[in-house]
This record gives structure tokens, sequence and C-alpha cells, in this order.
């Protein structure tokens, strides 16, 4: 199956480094073994959108593809196509329908509100990938118990560190005072870029701080590395894409998907 949407082909850089890409012809199965709770790490790709019927098919393909309770809680889908399909079985099924927009450009634009007190460079130290993951952890969707989403964020920072040492990108942070209050991911397959996990503290949003961090590494990666294009994924209509737009980042397509996980208090 040949990937043409920009948002799943620049998901597969992560996959392609330490995990498992195949081809089924009609789906790719994406799996990352050393992270069991990576949800977009660990999912079904299908060529068109769901359609009548797929709901039990989907289902069924995950669990023997990727697995099932207790490694695998969760099941997740997405398909390379803009439309949406018909995802009401998975919704009446309790399932979340993501709608995100794919974003690019050749060269970030310097946001209108910079940060200039901030001091951003690329995370190296244990104790400021330790500071990352807190971050992160602080800064994750409702749903998602404390603990489990640290275990997963501490393996993600682990592969992050290993592509760095790669030289297929780097993690930066944003600080005032000595105090991490940004982050974000920008690695590389080929001349091609892509963000991960643009996350800012609450008490420090709104200040200019995540646009001015996505500009100079955009900046610098370019730099450094030679990219031709920069890859961002937000939410449809949401702040984030807003800010995005701010840099430079415009629209080219639709991202759809589709993911359920057990629900936690904590």
């Amino acid at each position: 199956m040949d990937v043409r949407s920009l948002g799943y082909r620049t998901d597969l850089i992560f996959a392609g480094f330490d995990g498992e890409i195949i081809d089924r012809g009609d789906f790719v199965v994406v799996r990352t073994p050393s992270n069991p709770t990576y949800y977009w790490g660990n999912f079904l790709l299908f060529s068109d959108p769901p359609q009548t019927g797929d709901f039990e098919r989907w289902r069924r393909l995950f669990r023997q593809e990727i697995g099932g309770p207790p490694i695998y809680e969760h099941q997740t889908f997405g398909w390379d196509s803009p439309q949406a399909g018909n995802s009401e079985p998975f919704l009446d099924a309790g399932f979340h329908l993501s709608h995100n927009v794919v974003m690019r450009c050749v060269e970030p634009r310097r946001p209108a509100h910079y940060a200039d007190f901030i001091e951003m460079h690329p995370l190296k130290t244990r104790a400021e990938r330790e500071a990352a993951i807190e971050l992160q952890v602080l800064c994750r969707e409702p749903g998602h118990d404390a603990a489990s989403y640290r275990a997963f964020r501490a393996r993600q920072m682990d592969r992050y560190q290993a592509m760095a040492g790669a030289g297929l990108g780097e993690w930066y942070g944003a600080f005032v005072g000595g105090q991490l209050v940004a982050n974000l991911g920008l690695f590389k397959d080929g001349k091609l870029g892509r963000y991960q996990a643009v996350e800012t503290h609450p008490e420090f949003r709104r200040r200019g701080i995540a646009g001015t961090l996505v500009f100079e590494a955009g900046r610098q990666a370019i730099g450094k590395y030679g990219l031709q294009t920069l890859v961002i994924v937000a939410e449809d209509q949401s702040g984030a894409s807003h800010l995005y737009a701010s840099t430079g980042f415009e629209p080219v397509e639709p991202q759809w998907g589709l993911e359920w996980w057990p629900v936690s208090d904590g």
C-alpha cells in the first residue's frame, strides 16, 4: 500500500526507526513492541475510510495483527483518505473520532508575538529529559492515568533520544529562569521534517513561547539538516492550528482516525 497522506507518511518516520511497518495490501500494520501503550505507534492504517461492515472487521484485524489485553488495551485506526467515511458504529461503541489538519511550510515565519525572554536549546541531560516527561504528563489529555502516561512518555523520550543520537533530529526545550516551560520534537526523513508534541506549561501559555519554539526549532533544523519541508499536525480549527498558521504553516489535508482506550480518572 502506497501511503499518500503527508500526515500519516510522516507518522511512519517514527515506527520506521524502531518499530515494525507491515504492508498487507489494503492496509498497513504499524507496531512499536517496545511501547505497547503508544496508541498511534500500534495501529492499523487502511487505504479507505470505514464503510458498512468495517466495525467488526477492523477490530478483528487489530486483535490479529497487533493484539489485545492485557498488553494492548487500546484499538486505533487510521485511513489514507481525506474522507471521513462511516464512523457511526465506532462512535456508538465509545471510539473517539480524531479530526486533524496536516500543515506544512518551507520555512517558518517569525511570530509577531516573539518570546525573546526564553532560552531555547535541544535537551541534552537526564534532568532536562525528566523535566520534559513531567511537563508532558502535566499537559496530558483527560482520561489518561498519570502513572501509566508517565511510563509511556518515558519510553517515547528514550526513542527520541536514540533518534537524536542517530542524527535524525532533536528534542527542544524552552526555559525561563532555568525552568523548562515548553518542549517539542522535530525529526526528519530525508529532506522532510516532522514536529512532535508541542506542549507549554499551563502557567506560561499565551506568552508567545510555543510559537517562538516552533519557529526557532524549524529554523535550526533547516540549517542543520537542509530540510525542504516541515510538517506539523494539529486538531482541526484548534488554537494550536491557528498558532502554527501564525508561524507560516498552511493546511494541506485533513487527517482522520479512530481511537479507543480504557478511560481513567487518575
